[in-house]
């Protein structure tokens, strides 16, 4: 609906408007609640509490094979920005870092950072959800100039060290 509302209302009354689709986005200020957190959040929240309370394994939903594309929430603010400013048209452009990363491989490196040395237990019987989510950004690099600038891992340390912040107040 936001497409069609944003072509008619740049044809009808010259509104200059974009549609910027975001990727799954993380960063230090995210929802780790449990209950309904995106997978960041929760695998961070999952694997720094079992440092702090020495807990052997970590239990995680699915086989880890599904993959998805994680965006820093500094480089979609950027991003953001870039679409006011440069993007001119209602067309929607796919924002995200173009990296698409398996849900164990992403496990593996939350579990390294955090410092976490147990193993980690794939609950199989549980859903795996969509098996790939990763978009084309081309649009979004050859006509508003944007790339990610912040890898994954640097992201995600900065993401644990928020949330090792935040528990501790």
């Amino acid at each position: 609906m936001l497409l069609v509302l944003s072509d008619g209302y740049r044809r009808q009354y010259g509104l200059d408007s974009c549609v910027p689709v975001l990727v799954n986005l993380y960063g230090p200020g995210d929802n780790f609640d449990l209950e309904d957190s995106h997978v960041v959040a929760a695998l961070v929240r999952k694997f720094v509490e079992a440092v702090q309370e020495g807990e052997p394994s970590v239990p995680v939903w699915g086989s880890g094979e599904a993959s998805r594309e994680f965006l820093h929430v500094d480089d979609a603010a950027r991003a953001l920005v870039l679409a006011a400013e440069r993007y001119d048209s209602s067309e929607p452009v796919n924002v995200g870092s173009g990296v698409e990363t398996k849900i164990h491989d992403l496990a593996e490196m939350i579990a390294r950072l955090a410092g976490f040395e147990g193993s980690t237990e794939w609950e199989t019987g549980k859903p795996d959800g969509q098996l790939r989510r990763c978009l084309d950004v081309s649009r979004a690099q050859e006509r508003m100039g944007f790339q990610a600038e912040i890898s994954l891992q640097d992201g995600l340390r900065e993401t644990i060290e928020g949330f090792r912040v935040r528990a501790r107040s």
